[in-house]
């Protein structure tokens, strides 16, 4: 008799029984050796050899490492937080809309996390507000306001965004454009404008036209106080 059926015999064990488990702290010979016993025996069992003629395959267990059992834990937790954030903020979003959680995602989608833009009047260098092509005189008031009656073009004098346009064309449109957090200059008396709403400005290019029949005037605003801090020189203007 071979030494697989000694083997089984010996340990009083049918052959159509014989199972071989492996456990993870054994010798790797060891190991190699039970693995090469059980394939000798399923392959005479499979090529019909008599004398395993009522034994059946030997099946080998296989235990889940202990690694891969925390891992498939660690993802069915994962997914579970992942839902119940989901639910939470569904749920608040049906009854608390001023909560925290939902002030925070509306924050992320519209940027409001966005670090603030402290820059103030000095941190900018101004421009003329006319082209020193036009005939316009411009003109500083003693409260801070820049005016000036010409047929031209009006830039903006420091770049920004346009914040806002009000007005129409027969009373004359007024923009307020926005260079930081605090800082803005409000432009009135314009006959055109030529720029849209939220749309970067720089100040050779110009934002509106006046046709010369109205006054335009101009204010700096830091914090919606008016400045008054600026000379003109020859159209020319710059921080005092």
């Amino acid at each position: 008799m071979n030494d697989e059926l000694s083997y089984a015999e010996m340990l009083e064990i049918p052959v159509e029984t014989v199972t071989v488990s492996r456990k993870e702290r054994k010798r790797k010979a060891q190991r190699a050796l039970s693995d090469q016993l059980i394939d000798e025996v399923n392959e005479r069992v499979e090529t019909g050899d008599p004398l395993y003629a009522e034994s059946r395959a030997i099946e080998r267990e296989v235990k889940k490492k202990p690694r891969e059992k925390l891992l498939g834990r660690i993802l069915i937790g994962e997914f579970a937080a992942v839902c119940v954030l989901l639910a939470t903020i569904f749920l608040t979003n049906l009854f608390l809309e001023s909560s925290a959680i939902n002030t925070f995602v509306r924050g992320l989608f519209r940027g409001e996390t966005a670090a603030a833009d402290t820059r103030t009047h000095a941190d900018f260098t101004l421009s003329p507000i006319v082209s020193a092509a036009s005939d316009a005189e411009v003109e500083v008031s003693a409260t801070g306001v820049l005016s000036f009656t010409a047929n031209c073009a009006v830039y903006p004098p420091v770049g920004g965004t346009l914040e806002s346009v009000s007005g129409t064309q027969e009373s004359g449109y007024t923009v307020k454009i926005r260079h930081s957090d605090v800082f803005t200059t409000v432009i009135s008396g314009l006959d055109d404008v030529f720029a849209a709403v939220g749309e970067t400005l720089r100040p050779n290019i110009p934002v509106a036209w006046t046709d010369g029949e109205g006054e335009v005037r101009v204010m700096f605003l830091e914090d919606d106080a008016v400045l008054n801090c600026f000379t003109v020189s020859e159209n020319a203007i710059a921080w005092s």
